[in-house]
């Protein structure tokens, strides 16, 4: 029969016809056939099943096979014996080796055909420890899924006890080894395939016997955790994930990171390529694991491994979302990072610019899932845009794609921040540097918020956009000194003259950081430029005061340093040898009174006997408060339509701070509330100063004692600004305590900002009864100052402007009674400091400038024609007396052709980042982002030519024309910090000499710089 059957098939017969005969063959099998027939079939059959050139010979083999095995099982078991066994798994068949998957499909084949005989209870146990030894040797995803199908229905194969658990580990280890490289999709489904059919077996073990899952476990945590550079895990271990019972999580994720064993190194490796593991399809429970690890190390404190971790992978996590089948689970895991990263917005400005195309993407993908899940994912972004404020640069295109869809209100926003904040638990530590990919195109640099430092970022920002200051500093001989001022010297020529796109001012952060300020905690931004600007004004004059009692000759000038003309400088140790002759010698104010120093008049007049009472008074800024009447929160609300609320009162809630208060993630939303604000034309900032200006009157409580009538009186008390500082330094008030309701508030209202104003100064005569002061030179009128906050609008101010007397020709000037000479002067713009948050504790700041391109940095000719023109024609409108907006002249506008130009005239500075932006962007700013609000302003005076203010002096006389030449220890100093810069970005420039020094330079220096270096 055996030789009709072989020689059937190598015949030139139809396949029809073969099949036929073979049909004939196997009803055959129920007669009687000798032992040497059955067995020579059973070898015939064999080997059409292992050898057999084509499908048909391989199925004619199992036919046959099968016929005769079921009629003559006592043959068939001397035939498919043990020995038989071992010799296929060990060395194969023939030409056909043991770890072809045919071997494994006639082993599961003979195997259905014993299951009823004794003999087959030996081959079990050779097959058990065979297969134990297979898996040792990492088999290929195919053999492994044929030998995982032959013993899920056949488990009496499967190693017992501690082999058993050895079989399961080695199981899972030859699982960490497959990898697909296929691209045609048959053979991916394929690949799917065979790994299901693994974890499947893995999963029945773990069922039957769960001694075997935990070791299985630590298996993967081990396979996983490897740092060995050379070994890269599949991830196709995500596939074990969800059979893994749920109840098991939390134990285990304990058990895992309070093993001392474990080091961050191996732990880091682990929680990476579990985030890999988001990728595998059909994966379940995979984001519950990795949620559940990452709360684990928050739990115990390992900071250091989730920043790493979330930098490291969130970009990957989000790419998951394009694909549907993940989507889900990544959008979990990626919701928990960034809701958990709450110390920096780092994380989330990394995926930040792939928001839009995703945005864009669902809506167009035609999937009945895609509108949910976007709305999923936009209410996470607007949650992270609310929780990082202050970057419009980045979000503006994201509010743009997303503003037709649903925005979730602020208590959901803040119920959404409080979940899952890892951070919250600790203060210890701050934001690190932003990678960094190279200066902007704006060429220039930002500084490294080095944990919470925004407030002074910003602040040294605004000081370094102030061109005068900045060359005045610039240009001050202080060589071998140690004072604060060098240090800011210093930190100017860095900013100036780096190749770094970002700075980092650790060494100026602690010298001059305010005694009362915690290390990583947010500032206020105003508090701190007054403790500087003192700092620096009080550091001048104690320096004045000891060369004063040396010799003229022991100056601590540098004797060598001598100006443009060959003069030494006139001024003792600070001033700049470039200072203008026009400066008088005997002046003796410091820099800081020379460039923010103005001069304010508080006189109060008794109504009673009309007495007069003067006080002079210093400021280097004003603090300007908002009406009471916009900020009142007594008496009923007016019922009706509101605007949108402006004003939030709070208490210890996180509204957007790099890092929140201890306890601030906890604290009860009961305590935040808005007040509304009826629909009212929007402040702007002339109001605020002409309110700050206006006449208050002192009665009841307040009454003033009048010396004369040696009695409390009903009195009035004015201010009067007397000395215009040339910046004009101008902070609002936005910050103040509610007693009714015992929690910090912020108002959010808008306020205009005018490119163009004009400050009225008033040139004093003698008064009836004046007091000196004594106080400080710097600002007198602080945040909690009772003559800020209490003062009241006049009742009819705009009829008082009206009825005020006429002006004399010029504009320029009024007189009043013959007391006070008024003179109306101009300022422009400088820079803008904004706050974004809800909080003076917590929010964040950044900073507009003023991109000024002259060599000089004075205004642009049109802009001086336009004060001019406005101040010699303009009486009609305001009056001299009031502070007031200039407009725009129509060529300053923004036009078709203008408009690349506008956008290059203003810079945001926020931290490491610096772009281009407009001034429409700086007025539009708080529409679009209400969180973000002004809160200190900087305005540079603007003189016309021939005009003489402050008695004498000019304003020109204070500016240098250019920017001062680096003095050697300021030029060595960068040269040495950008050539390490260069070793490390650029070391193929590193053997040319020259382009280092052309590239550590990168600016145009005069002849002067270059005798300094030789």
């Amino acid at each position: 029969m055996d030789k009709i059957l072989e020689g059937l098939i190598s015949s030139d017969h139809a396949v029809p016809v073969k099949r036929a005969i073979v049909k004939k063959v196997v009803e055959a099998a129920e007669k009687e056939v000798t032992e040497e027939q059955c067995q020579a079939l059973f070898t015939l059959t064999t080997r059409l099943i292992l050898l057999g050139e084509d499908a048909f010979q391989k199925q004619v083999g199992f036919q046959v096979l099968e016929a005769y095995a079921r009629y003559h099982r006592p043959a068939f078991e001397r035939f498919f014996s043990k020995d038989f066994v071992l010799s296929l798994l060990q060395q194969g068949y023939g030409q056909l080796e043991r770890k072809d998957p045919a071997t494994i499909d006639y082993i599961h084949c003979c195997l259905r055909l014993l299951i009823s005989c004794p003999s087959v209870l030996e081959i079990f146990s050779v097959i058990q420890v065979e297969v134990l030894r297979m898996v040792c040797e990492r088999p290929e995803p195919a053999l492994c899924a044929r030998l995982s199908t032959m013993l899920s229905d056949f488990v009496q194969c499967i190693p017992k006890d501690k082999s058993g658990i050895l079989f399961c580990q080695q199981l899972v280890r030859t699982i960490s080894y497959f990898h697909c490289f296929a691209s045609q999709e048959q053979e991916l489904t394929d690949y799917i395939e065979q790994v299901t059919k693994v974890s499947t077996l893995l999963q029945n073990i773990w069922k039957t016997d769960s001694d075997t899952l935990l070791p299985s476990l630590q298996e993967v945590f081990a396979i996983i955790s490897s740092t060995d550079p050379s070994y890269d895990p599949s991830i196709t271990l995500a596939s074990l994930v969800q059979h893994i019972p749920v109840r098991m999580i939390t134990v285990l994720i304990k058990s895992l990171t309070t093993d001392q064993n474990v080091k961050d190194a191996s732990m880091t490796k682990a929680l990476c390529r579990m985030i890999d593991w988001l990728s595998w399809p059909l994966a379940q429970h995979v984001d519950t694991w990795v949620i559940a690890l990452l709360r684990g190390l928050a739990a115990v404190q390992k900071f250091t491994i989730l920043i790493d971790v979330t930098l490291l992978k969130i970009e990957l996590v989000f790419s998951r979302l394009w694909y549907p089948l993940v989507r889900q689970g990544a959008l979990a895991v990626l919701s928990h990072m960034l809701l958990s990263f709450q110390h920096s917005p780092e994380a989330f400005h990394l995926v930040v610019p792939h928001v839009v195309h995703l945005v864009r993407s669902l809506r167009t993908d035609g999937l009945s899932t895609s509108k949910a899940f976007l709305l999923q994912f936009t209410e996470l972004i607007h949650c992270m845009m609310y929780q990082y404020s202050g970057f419009p640069d980045l979000y503006d295109h994201i509010l743009e794609a997303i503003k037709d869809l649903p925005k979730p209100g602020e208590e959901k926003i803040k119920l959404v921040l409080n979940q899952s904040a890892w951070t919250s638990q600790s203060n210890s530590f701050g934001s690190g540097p932003l990678r960094q990919v190279g200066k902007s195109e704006t060429g220039k640099t930002g500084l490294v918020n080095l944990g919470n430092t925004c407030y002074m970022n910003s602040i040294l920002q605004t000081l370094f956009m102030a061109t005068d200051f900045r060359r005045h500093v610039l240009s001050l001989r202080l060589n071998g000194s140690n004072t604060l001022m060098k240090k800011l010297q210093l930190l100017f020529a860095f900013l100036a003259h780096t190749q770094r796109a970002a700075y980092a001012p650790r060494n100026f952060l602690d010298a001059s950081r305010p005694p009362w300020f915690n290390v990583g905690s947010q500032q206020d931004c105003s508090e701190y430029l007054r403790f500087l600007l003192d700092r620096l004004h009080e550091e001048e004059k104690t320096l004045q005061v000891l060369n004063s009692a040396k010799p003229k000759v022991a100056s601590p000038v540098d004797p060598s340093s001598t100006d443009s003309t060959g003069q030494t400088s006139p001024e003792e140790g600070e001033e700049s040898p470039l200072t203008p002759a026009e400066t008088k010698p005997e002046d003796n104010r410091t820099l800081t009174e020379k460039m923010f120093g103005g001069k304010l008049i508080t006189g109060i007049c008794c109504m009673q006997c009309n007495s007069i009472s003067e006080k002079e008074e210093p400021f280097t800024d004003l603090s300007l408060a908002f009406c009471p009447s916009a900020t009142s929160q007594d008496g009923p609300q007016p019922e009706g339509p509101f605007e949108e609320p402006k004003i939030l009162c709070q208490g210890s809630v996180n509204g957007g701070s790099e890092i929140p208060e201890p306890g601030s993630a906890k604290a009860p939303t009961s305590n935040v509330h808005f007040v509304p604000v009826a629909n009212e034309p929007p402040l702007s900032v002339p109001d605020l100063v002409n309110y700050f200006l206006a006449p208050e009157i002192l009665d009841e409580e307040n009454a003033y004692f009048c010396e004369k009538c040696s009695s409390l009186q009903r009195a009035e008390r004015t201010m009067k600004v007397v000395s215009a500082p040339e910046y004009l330094i101008l902070t609002l008030l936005r910050f103040s305590y509610d007693a009714k309701c015992h929690v910090r508030r912020k108002i959010l209202d808008n306020v205009t900002i005018p490119p163009l104003m004009r400050l009225p100064v008033h040139n004093p005569s003698k008064p009836s009864v004046c007091s000196s002061s004594t106080s400080s030179p710097l600002q007198v009128d602080s945040p909690e100052s009772s003559e800020n906050l209490a003062k009241k609008l006049k009742p009819s101010q705009k009829d008082e402007e009206e009825d005020e007397n006429e002006r004399i020709h010029g504009a320029e000037q009024i007189y009043r009674g013959g007391e006070m000479l008024v003179q109306s002067v101009p300022y422009v713009l400088s820079s803008v400091v904004m706050h974004s948050g809800i909080s003076s504790e917590s929010g964040h700041y950044y900073s507009y400038g003023h991109n000024i391109n002259g060599a000089d940095g004075t205004q642009h000719p049109a802009n001086c024609f336009a004060l001019k023109e406005d101040l010699g024609n303009g009486q009609a409108e305001s009056s001299l007396s009031t502070c007031s907006a200039l407009p725009i002249p129509p060529e300053q506008g923004v036009t078709t052709s203008t408009i690349g130009q506008e956008a290059k005239d203003w810079l945001l500075f926020n931290d490491s980042r610096v772009t281009f932006t407009s001034f429409q962007s700086v007025q539009n700013i708080t529409n679009r982002f209400p969180k973000d609000t002004a809160y200190v302003l900087m305005y540079r005076k603007q003189e016309l030519p021939g005009q003489n203010i402050n008695g004498g002096l000019m304003a020109n006389g204070m500016r240098l024309s250019a920017e001062p030449p680096l003095q050697k220890e300021l030029l060595d100093a960068i040269i040495k910090d950008n050539k390490l810069y260069l070793q490390v970005n650029t070391p193929i420039l590193l053997p040319d000499r020259g382009n280092i020094f052309k590239l550590s330079l990168s600016v145009n220096r005069t002849n002067k710089c270059r005798r300094h270096v030789k």
